[in-house]
């Protein structure tokens, strides 16, 4: 690990970094692979993935150009976090405490470029001593917004976390740290159309839509099984958050089955919204068509993904876009609700991509979609496309263009 080549070096923050690993931890974990190809790196991220990234690499013999490096806040002042308990205010203090070991290691081995990866939010800080160096922000995101139409729904809790979510992204432009952020960075990667739009109009200039995940290839060595039964099995996957869209889901579900009873979901996740979700199924009457897995290994996702006929992400902005890129792999179709992110790799070819629009209007359409869905030849066709277009859009790919990317922005700099 310590014979380094003569490429561009780079420090990359990577809080969530680990490999074999889904949502936004696999993710950080996908662009350093790929990040390793072009770039002599030295990695920054939490001192409790350092088990399994070394025996990753013990057991691939690869990333001899990576220098992890691994940071945790001492015991007295992390004992109360578990989980994704307190992550927040432990990933603010995570930054704080370690910009010492960024600005000491970026001069000792006179690195210039300093890459925040992971977390993704615009919300959250980044080293001090990173942002006054080459800083390329991102893909970060965190200032989507649901409308109260939708939020009214939610129980207290949701419509809490979603009353101060709007009411901080109206505050953003005399939010300190935000600006300073936009102001400090040489290239903001934002993953919506959304996010860009919150960058302050003087930096716009800089921040470009850029969605953070691609297609595992891995995943496509699965088998890819078809179901020729007449019941259509259908699959949505994600931590129960309210905006996540699963109540919209199970709402079309009500209305699909008055037209045809031979349809099943599958609900995989867990989370705060449970309770809210499974009155809702029962209250409809949908016992019958709908369960809830709770949380599963990824053996067991993989598994869920491979015996269902479609997927659905209703997400009203970024989440579940791992799902949704692994349904593209294993050429399964996808029913998503637009994001002005992710989605825009997906087209009607392959998927069915639903605007967004007044919340009545999005059930009907997911019904639709659901319906339309239950004949196999069209979701053959659709998943033929998918399976073909899944390579454009690979994690090899990917990294081709972070790669041309930060080529272009590095040179105009200097």
């Amino acid at each position: 690990m310590d014979n380094m080549g003569n490429k561009l070096k780079i420090f990359v923050s990577a809080y969530a970094c680990e490999p074999n690993s889904g949502s936004e931890i696999g993710v950080g974990w996908h662009w350093i692979l790929e990040m390793s190809k072009y770039y002599d790196l030295w990695v920054l991220t939490r001192l409790s993935n350092k088990q399994n990234i070394e025996n990753w690499v013990v057991d691939n013999k690869y990333l001899n150009n990576v220098r992890f490096i691994y940071y945790d806040l001492p015991l007295l002042m992390r004992f109360w976090k578990k989980g994704m308990r307190g992550v927040r205010f432990y990933y603010i203090l995570w930054q704080y405490f370690s910009n010492r070991l960024v600005k000491c290691t970026m001069q000792v081995n006179d690195i210039k470029i300093y890459h925040l990866l992971t977390y993704g939010n615009a919300l959250w800080p980044a080293s001090k001593y990173g942002q006054k160096q080459f800083f390329i922000w991102g893909p970060t995101g965190g200032l989507d917004t649901i409308a109260s139409e939708y939020s009214k729904y939610y129980d207290l809790k949701g419509r809490l976390i979603e009353f101060f979510r709007r009411l901080i992204v109206k505050t953003l432009p005399v939010n300190y740290g935000f600006n300073r952020r936009c102001k400090n960075a040489d290239l903001i990667l934002c993953k919506t159309g959304f996010t860009k739009k919150r960058i302050p109009r003087k930096y716009q200039d800089k921040s470009i839509v850029f969605t953070d995940v691609a297609v595992d290839q891995d995943i496509r060595k699965s088998l890819f099984q078809t179901n020729d039964m007449d019941i259509t099995n259908y699959l949505t996957v994600g931590k129960l958050d309210a905006w996540r869209g699963f109540d919209l889901i199970i709402e079309a579900f009500e209305l699909a089955i008055l037209k045809n009873k031979r349809i099943n979901l599958t609900i995989v996740g867990d989370g705060q919204d449970w309770n809210r979700l499974k009155k809702l199924i029962y209250s409809k009457g949908l016992s019958n068509h709908i369960r809830m897995t709770g949380k599963v290994t990824m053996k067991e996702y993989q598994q869920y993904m491979n015996e269902t006929n479609v997927v659905i992400n209703a997400a009203l902005k970024e989440g579940a876009v791992t799902t949704s890129f692994d349904a593209m792999a294993l050429g399964k179709p996808l029913i998503c609700i637009d994001t002005q992110g992710y989605t825009r790799a997906f087209t009607n070819d392959y998927s069915i991509i639903i605007p967004q629009q007044k919340r009545k209007n999005i059930i009907k359409l997911l019904r639709d979609a659901i319906l339309k869905l239950t004949d196999q030849k069209i979701r053959k066709e659709l998943s033929e496309t998918a399976l073909n277009n899944s390579e454009n859009f690979s994690w090899e790919n990917k990294g081709k263009e972070v790669y041309n990317l930060f080529e272009e922005w590095y040179q105009r700099s200097i």
